[in-house]
């Protein structure tokens, strides 16, 4: 009888187990199937509907997306916007007799090999399952990543967080950036509604999963570390391009990148008017010592409509952040930044993360084997191109990356160049 209830008992406790795996095999089922709901929904919102697709030889897909269904108007500030198709006064160009100087063959878009858009559309870069899955979140995706909660930004001040910088004697303050390393040419002190620069492309070696490094021009206003920003530039970022090609890139900001803003088209905010560019893809031909290349880099406040325009090389306008976006840059700039800047968790540490800047050799190196900016320039509401009246080199690690404003001859303009291999044994 002992024996039968013993039984009994053991045939109650498996039967519980089984019960108890089936629900908790129901709950992973379930949790994944939501996941699953989940990344579908904002694959939807993300890509929208095409007119037609390109499959680009480095694996890239290019949606023809119809200009007034792009993923700004997503964004609520934006919901009866209506598309600025062209700036109301005519961007500020150089001669090419002032652009002689390191003037390269322009460069190009992969994707644009294998096709183009047709009038009325743009070109998307097509979001992939894979890309939504390296994000930490759904919601970080596309997100310049930030240590700091909304509070704690909130209650910071560039005196109390910033890097301090002198230039022509009066005391400038960089916003705090952890994780970030920088060797930057900078300018502050006036009103800036536009900046522009030749930037020279490379392809240097990113090493950690997590990290990206840039070269770029940046455009900043306050308040404080909560700053709004425009920047464009070139990029190699695995985590959010899924490889390590040098990617053109566009990213804004209007609380210093703690909730607002992104990289590209990946959330509402840029709206593109331009049938042949498409943010986020890959750049060719790359520099090596044996040939140098170059893409025209600028941005412009429209000073009828304050919405701020991306022009690139050639002259060729990409679209524009929305006035709408901001609050201090409605009016202008305060600060300008040209050049390099690398994310890790392990910058400024030891062991220090082997992520190159520029072209992966530091700026003395110069001319044919570090990464340049050339033609630095600003423009006030005087509508024309200048070089700052006044600029200082900014390096957060001098031994790991380094920035040089250099001339060839006492009469030349500066060329900047900047960059770094990263851990090294001068950088441990």
């Amino acid at each position: 009888m002992e024996k039968v209830g013993f039984m009994l008992f053991l045939a109650m406790i498996l039967c519980l187990a089984t019960l108890a795996n089936s629900v908790s095999r129901k709950s992973i089922d379930r949790e994944a199937s939501e996941e699953e709901d989940d990344i579908d929904r904002r694959l939807r919102l993300l890509n929208k509907p095409a007119v037609k697709s390109i499959q680009s030889v480095d694996g890239d897909l290019i949606d023809c997306v119809d200009m007034h269904k792009q993923p700004a108007f997503d964004h609520p500030a934006l919901k009866n916007h209506v598309i600025q198709m062209k700036p109301s006064i005519t961007l500020p160009s150089e001669t090419k007799s002032t652009r002689i100087k390191y003037s390269k063959p322009a460069i190009s878009q992969t994707w644009q090999k294998s096709g183009s858009c047709p009038e009325g559309t743009i070109p998307i870069r097509r979001i992939q399952r894979q890309d939504l899955l390296r994000a930490s979140s759904l919601e970080k995706f596309g997100k310049m990543y930030h240590p700091h909660s909304q509070d704690q930004v909130a209650n910071s001040t560039l005196d109390e967080n910033g890097r301090n910088v002198v230039i022509n004697g009066t005391q400038v303050s960089l916003p705090y950036q952890k994780d970030r390393s920088q060797a930057i040419l900078l300018t502050a002190g006036y009103h800036y509604i536009g900046a522009s620069g030749d930037i020279n492309v490379w392809n240097p070696n990113v090493d950690l999963p997590d990290d990206f490094t840039t070269a770029q021009i940046w455009l900043l206003a306050g308040p404080g570390n909560k700053f709004e920003s425009v920047e464009s530039g070139w990029m190699v970022n695995p985590k959010l391009y899924g490889d390590k090609q040098t990617r053109l890139f566009t990213h804004w900001t209007v609380d210093g990148s703690v909730a607002t803003g992104c990289f590209d088209l990946t959330c509402s905010g840029f709206v593109q008017t331009s049938t042949e560019v498409a943010l986020g893809s890959a750049l060719s031909p790359i520099s090596s010592e044996r040939a140098q290349y170059q893409i025209s880099v600028g941005m412009f406040m429209d000073p009828h409509t304050s919405n701020w325009w991306l022009r690139l090389t050639n002259n060729l306008v990409v679209g524009y952040f929305p006035a709408s976006l901001f609050s201090t840059l409605k009016t202008s700039a305060v600060m300008v930044n040209w050049g390099g800047q690398v994310y890790s968790t392990m910058v400024k540490k030891s062991p220090h993360t082997r992520t190159a800047m520029g072209s992966g050799k530091y700026s003395e190196a110069l001319h044919g084997h570090a990464c340049y900016i050339n033609h630095v320039r600003i423009m006030d509401y005087s509508l024309s191109l200048k070089y700052p009246g006044m600029v200082q080199v900014y390096n957060d690690e001098v031994y790991c990356y380094n920035g040089n404003n250099h001339r060839d001859k006492p009469v030349d303009e500066p060329v900047f160049y900047f960059g770094g291999p990263g851990q090294n044994n001068f950088c441990p």
